[in-house]
Parts: structure tokens; C-alpha cells; sequence
């Protein structure tokens, strides 16, 4: 007989009929009631079991863990906490799993551990639920943009562009590193002899090779993974996250700020009404969590009111100029509160500073624009009639409680001789953007995009605090694990 979903199974509204279940224990109490999960929903269905008439050999292998088929008759639960149960007739031990050794016992384990048996979590409450989130979450991503009439571009994983100048990226190569590599005669390393006849790496953003595709198609989108190799062992950063960016042919930056808050809005809103039972659980998590920490550190809204203040504001936009003066004049940069004291026009925000804009002077999400063009990237569009010093480009940063920036985005320079000019300005070699600079050499125009981390939207869905609590496998320095 065909299985059912436990989700189908404790939605349904006819009982007394025979159903099969396969799934894995969760508990198994008094050698009569199985608490049968098999990740279709956060809940578990109920299975009792008639004990007098099961081998006590069967019921000594129902365990934590193991994987189990049931069959017997839906009917209306007695128990309290839920409508239905299984009445098993039939019960089948799948895959036994050793009480003493599984290490996702049902009691309270620490992310630390989880973390440690990334592989095994997701059978847990907690991650079950955030990957459900994060599934649901990565298919609204494709929903709006397809119905929006974008086109999905996959962008190479393998480049020989850095788009962002950060230097910071992993080498791909097949030359051995044992020494014994071709050298040219000043003794570096000859890479014509490499697999791509030049030195090569993980991308770290799909962007210049999205733009010579929106200078075609008008509207694309990418979404795969990308690579920093950053030594930075915090709870905001990753070495492989995954990023979602759009470019769009005629935007300019008003358009593309619409956009992102238009995009931002609707995935969460998707979530919101797909997942009720998942994010009702991560918030009620988010505060047992909280109860252990004084009064001031804890949040100020629960999880889904934080996710209904995105959706209800719109977004405040404010210049960088604007903010810095914000910033310079308020209490904790006054009284030296800030890590960062901010005394002057171009430095380059922090977190704490992005924070204190949106959650205590604007109380809501913010936009910032027009940024200093010496702390923003070569491909951003200069903005016209600045003071000397003082260049602002076409740059938007979109910050959100409790994460600070979530998107970063900008209006690209279309000039050729001024990008050209900015290219030469940081060293950057035009004979290895060739082909990017050919998108403004034939039928250049304005056009703009942003890139968002999907790791951190997770993030700000789910209510967890650390980013590698929202991907699968976590990839940072020293950890490869899985």
C-alpha cells in the first residue's frame, strides 16, 4: 500500500479508513505510543500500538531514530494535542538505529553540537523547521522573478574576474602543489600551463557576467552558490553562500531600489503563509532562547512581528550623507558607545551603526544611497555634480533589524570612459574585463541590479543568530566537515 504524508495525515478530515506511514520515532512512550515524524511538517501523528499482541523483540527495536512503516486505521485521537492517531495493525521496522549511540536524543541539544552532527540535525525540531523555511523561501525566489518575466541566467562558478576587487577568493588549478609546478623565468607560477591556460577561482558573484546577459535580455536573475575565502570566523559569515542577484537593462537606481523592497516583501510574505506551524515554532524557540538574557539584550518584537514590521513599513530612504550626520549626532556615538566612533563624511558603516538607523532613530527598514565612491566597487555609477573628495556613487544598501545590511545594490556605470577611468584608478586590468567592457563599447544604457545573501535572509526569516545554523553543511575556516 502507498504511504501518506504525516501532513496529509493530520490534515484529514475522514478517519476510520486504513492508512500507511513511514517515517522516523521520535519517542516511544509506557511500549504503546510512537511519535512518528517524516519531515513533511514540524508535527508529529500519534501511532499506538497494541503491545499485548506485538513481539516484544519489535518493541524493543522501536527506538529514537529508527525508521519505521506503520499501517492501521486513522481514527480520531483520544489523547490531548491531537485530532488524529494511527491505531497500527501492522508495524515494520525499517532501519534500526542504537538507543545508546544516536546522538539526536529528545532533549535540548546546543547549536555547538548540532553543528557538530550537521548531518543528523535536520531530524531535530528546530532544524527541520529552518530548512523547510529555507526550501520555501528559495522557491519564492523563483516564483517572483519568473512571474515578473525575468530569466534564470546560471552564472559560471569558475572565473578569472573578481568582481567585487576583494582579492579574497579560492584558487582552482590543477597544477601540482608539491613544488613542482611549471615557473616562468622570474620563478612565478606559469598558469598558460594550467587546465584554463590562466589563473583561475571561485566566483564570488555571478554580477559582471548577469549584466552582459541584462544588456541582452533585459531582465535575468541569478541565484547559486558563491565563495569567500575571508578569514572570518563570526556568526555572519560564511566561505560558500548561496546569492541571489538581478540586473535589470533600464533601471536606474529608484527603480532598483522599488525592486529589491517589492522582491524582499513578497518572499517573506510567501513564507509567512506557507510556513504558519514552522515559524510559529522558531519564534516560540526565539524566546525560550531569549528568557536567559537581561532584559535590555533581548528583542524588542517577537519573530513573526518582525517579519509583519517588514512587510507593514515601507522602507525608509536616506542618503549616506544624511545618515552620517544621523550618526554623528546621536547619543551612543556622543557618548562613545559605538565600537566605531563616527567623526567624519566617508567612513564606512558598521553593523552597530546600520543597526541604530533601523532599529532605535527610524524604526523601520532602511535604504541608504549615494555612497562614497573610495568605499564602493569600480562597476558602480558615478553620481554627477559632487564636490571634489566628496564623489558619491549610485550605490543602495538595504538594512534590516537585528542583521543590519541584507542587500547591497546600485545603479552600474554605463560610461565606458569613465569606467575605464575608475578601472585604472584601482589597477584594475582592462585587458581581463575585456568583455565586460564591450557591454558599454555596443548599445551601453543605464541599468542597475543588487545582489542579496540568501544565507542571511534565512536568517532574518528564521530568527537564528548564527548563519551557520541556516545552510546545510557550513563551510569556515578550518571546517569542511561533511
Amino acid at each position: 500500500m502507498k504511504h501518506s504524508k504525516v501532513i496529509d495525515l493530520l490534515n484529514s478530515t475522514k478517519t476510520l479508513h486504513e492508512v500507511t506511514a513511514k517515517g522516523w520515532v521520535r519517542t516511544f512512550r509506557n511500549n504503546q505510543f510512537i511519535a512518528l515524524n517524516d519531515g513533511s511538517t514540524i508535527h508529529n501523528i500519534q501511532c499506538v500500538v497494541d503491545f499485548e499482541n506485538t513481539p516484544d523483540e519489535t518493541l524493543k527495536r522501536i527506538t529514537t531514530g529508527a525508521a519505521i512503516c506503520v499501517t492501521g486505521t486513522l481514527a480520531e485521537s483520544r489523547g490531548a494535542g491531537q485530532k488524529v492517531e494511527i491505531q497500527v495493525t501492522k508495524l515494520e521496522i525499517l532501519g534500526d538505529s542504537d538507543a545508546e549511540k544516536f546522538p539526536m536524543q529528545p532533549k535540548k541539544h546546543s547549536l555547538e553540537f548540532l553543528r557538530e552532527n550537521a548531518h543528523l540535525r535536520v531530524r531535530t525540531n528546530a532544524f527541520g523547521a529552518i530548512m523547510r523555511v529555507r526550501s520555501t523561501l528559495a522557491f519564492a525566489v523563483h516564483q517572483y522573478f519568473q512571474e515578473k518575466g525575468f530569466f534564470y541566467v546560471n552564472t559560471p562558478i569558475i572565473t578569472g574576474s573578481d568582481a567585487e576587487g576583494a582579492g579574497e577568493m579560492f584558487q582552482v588549478t590543477s597544477l601540482p602543489l608539491d613544488g613542482s609546478a611549471p615557473r616562468n623565468e622570474d620563478g612565478s607560477i606559469n598558469y598558460k600551463e594550467d587546465f584554463f591556460g590562466k589563473q583561475t577561482n571561485l566566483t564570488v558573484s555571478g554580477q559582471l557576467e548577469g549584466e552582459t546577459f541584462a544588456m541582452a535580455l533585459g531582465q535575468i536573475y541569478t541565484f547559486g552558490p558563491t565563495f569567500r575565502a575571508e578569514n572570518s570566523n563570526t556568526s555572519r559569515h560564511l566561505a560558500e553562500f548561496w546569492m541571489i542577484e538581478p540586473e535589470v537593462a533600464f533601471n536606474d537606481l529608484a527603480d532598483n531600489m522599488d525592486l529589491a523592497e517589492d522582491f524582499i516583501k513578497y518572499v517573506i510574505k510567501y513564507t509567512v503563509d506557507k510556513c504558519g506551524d514552522d515559524l510559529k515554532f522558531l519564534e516560540n524557540r526565539l524566546l525560550e532562547e531569549e528568557k536567559s538574557k537581561p532584559q535590555a539584550e533581548r528583542s524588542e518584537m517577537t519573530l513573526l512581528e518582525k517579519l509583519s514590521f517588514v512587510l507593514d513599513n515601507n522602507f525608509k530612504r536616506v542618503s549616506y550623507t544624511e545618515a552620517i550626520e544621523i550618526l554623528r549626532d546621536s547619543t551612543p556615538n556622543k557618548k562613545k558607545k559605538f565600537r566605531y566612533i563616527i567623526n567624519e563624511w566617508g567612513a564606512d558603516l558598521q553593523s552597530e551603526h546600520e543597526r541604530f538607523l533601523v532599529e532605535k532613530h527610524f524604526k523601520c527598514p532602511v535604504i541608504l544611497f549615494d555612497y562614497p565612491a573610495k568605499i564602493k566597487a569600480f562597476y558602480m555609477r558615478l553620481n554627477d555634480n559632487t564636490e571634489p573628495g566628496k564623489e558619491t556613487v549610485r550605490a543602495m544598501d538595504i538594512l534590516f533589524p537585528g542583521i543590519g545590511e541584507i542587500v547591497g545594490g546600485s545603479q552600474r556605470e554605463e560610461r565606458y570612459d569613465v569606467l575605464v577611468e575608475k578601472m585604472k584608478a584601482l589597477g584594475i586590468d582592462e585587458e581581463e574585463l575585456w568583455w565586460y567592457l564591450d557591454t558599454r563599447r555596443f548599445g551601453s544604457a543605464v541599468h542597475s541590479g543588487f545582489g542579496l545573501g540568501f544565507e542571511r535572509l534565512v536568517l532574518f526569516v528564521t530568527g537564528m543568530t548564527n548563519i551557520r545554523d541556516v545552510i546545510p553543511f557550513p563551510r569556515t575556516p578550518q571546517n569542511a566537515e561533511f
